[in-house]
């Protein structure tokens, strides 16, 4: 409840079980848990019952993100040898693989129309927030700067506003950048 009161708990084994989230119509739970050895990602209904694993890959696959129509769901996976952006139907299938960087990309978040993806990568080994088409094209770089830029969130009003976490005043802070016009258009 709000005042959080009647606390339910919805997963019970000894793996851990986190980066949640509601599917957009609220009936399912996306999460990447450890209970198989790996990290895979997984959905269960919102209270907990009809569990299935999506994933099943010797590497990890973390941090999965609904699209807003809740057809597809971004990851993050090391499927390749470096972490990288996929995508995959709601029921698993489908996966599809969005990016190619020899170093890692990480924390995909869908814009509010599902037509682009923003992500944390660092190709030239210093992070920074980058948005790409849902399909993987039209790249772009959304911050340039020394300091390490993670954790991208669209806002949800569609104002093409992206919140982040930035190191580069030497603390971990909130920002957020505002484009004039839609970002990739």
């Amino acid at each position: 409840d709000a005042d959080g009161s009647n606390v339910e708990r919805l997963t019970n084994n000894t793996a851990e079980d986190w980066d949640h989230e509601w599917s957009p119509d609220g009936t399912r739970i996306v999460f990447e848990s450890r209970r198989d050895g790996n990290r895979e990602i997984y959905v269960m209904d919102a209270d907990g019952s009809d569990l299935e694993r999506l994933t099943n890959d010797s590497a990890s696959d973390e941090q999965p993100k609904w699209s807003p129509d809740g057809t597809r769901i971004a990851f993050e996976s090391y499927r390749t040898g470096s972490e990288e952006i996929f995508v995959m139907d709601a029921d698993g299938s489908g996966v599809e693989r969005l990016t190619n960087n020899p170093t890692e990309d990480l924390s995909p978040t869908w814009s509010p129309d599902g037509t682009r993806i923003a992500f944390a990568s660092n190709p030239d080994y210093n992070w920074d927030i980058y948005a790409m088409d849902a399909d993987g094209s039209d790249l772009e770089r959304l911050t340039n700067s020394s300091a390490a830029n993670y954790d991208p969130e669209w806002s949800p009003d569609g104002t093409n506003s992206i919140v982040f976490v930035s190191h580069r005043d030497g603390n971990w802070e909130i920002y957020v950048i505002a484009f004039p016009t839609p970002v990739g258009r």
